[in-house]
This record gives C-alpha cells, structure tokens and sequence, in this order.
C-alpha cells in the first residue's frame, strides 16, 4: 500500500463511538488493519483496550527491582563503610559489624529508591508533564470525560493515508470521523 506525504499540521484522525464496545471492536479492526501508531480515549478504563491497541506490558517493574536493590546496596553498604571502616567505634565490647541493626536504614533507602525510580520512570514514559495534546483540538473531544469514546489513529503511521484511513474509520460505524489538527 503505498501511502501519500504527511500533512504536518494533521495529527490524525479521530472516530468518535457511544459504548466501550464499539471502541474496543474499533481498536481491535484498526490493529488487524495494520495500524499501529493509534490510541483509545475514554472516561473510564476499557478492559482489553491496551491488548486490542497492541500496547505492550511496561519494563517500568524491572527499573524498579533494580532501583530497590541498588538502594538496598547502598543503605547497608553506608552503614558498612561508615561503622566497620571509616569510623569504628568499641562500645561495650559489641562487634563493630552487626548485620541486625543496619536492617531499617537498609529497607528504607530500598523503599525509597524504589519509590522515586517508579515515579520518575512512570512521568518519562507517559511522556508528562504534558499540558497540551493535539486531540483537544478534536470535536467532541471534550466529550471524552463524559460518554464518549474516541480512537484517534496518527497521521506519523506507516499505513496512514487521508482518504483510505478516513474510509477505513467509517466503516466502523462511528458517531462522526473528524481530523485533528496539529
């Protein structure tokens, strides 16, 4: 299929459906279609939506085992360095290395490092802080938050082309196919 050059102030078009199932049979038609670059909006989470919009599971769960455990690291490995190494203290005859006292300090710091890798991680993925995106340009985009659903497909997707993809949406029976301006 060959596909026509890219209009730079079109973001995509956006087909507009009244129940999440219409939505979800939309997404999973598009998908099957070869789209790729696309994505869903409604006011609640549609169960499979993500599966049907071919979206991957998130590496953010492996960032955040490893944040945990260089935390982890460096909580116990300070209180190593700072009471065996650098600055040993006798007291009493107690051993300069026990291992039971460095465990709150060593599950904080793991929690914590944990904590701001999940945050941090989750911001750059989902591409935030964004306080603006082309569908808000879209008609009845506000309609969103309501009792709307929108697939919106992107003008950057190798199979996009104007009339085709516009073809394509309105054979799937949508309240209304608009385009979105950059």
């Amino acid at each position: 299929m060959e596909t026509r050059p890219l209009s730079r102030k079109l973001y995509g078009l956006m087909a507009s459906f009244d129940t999440a199932d219409e939505l979800l049979h939309a997404a999973e038609a598009a998908y099957a279609a070869g789209y790729r670059k696309m994505d869903g909006y409604s006011s609640f989470p549609v169960e499979g939506l993500d599966d049907a919009l071919g979206i991957r599971p998130t590496r953010l769960p492996y960032g955040t085992l490893a944040a945990g455990i260089v935390g982890g690291l460096t909580g116990y490995g300070l209180q190593y360095y700072c009471n065996v190494i650098s600055y040993p203290l006798n007291i009493g005859g107690r051993p300069l290395y026990s291992w039971p006292a460095y465990i709150p300090v060593t599950f904080e710091l793991t929690i914590l490092f944990a904590a701001f890798f999940t945050v941090l991680g989750m911001l750059a993925a989902n591409g935030l802080p964004m306080p603006y995106h082309p569908v808000f340009n879209a008609p009845e985009f506000s309609f969103a938050s309501r009792d709307k659903f929108f697939l919106c497909i992107e003008s950057v997707d190798k199979r996009f082309d104007l009339e085709r993809t516009r073809e394509f949406l309105e054979t799937l029976h949508p309240h209304q196919v608009s385009e979105v301006p950059r």
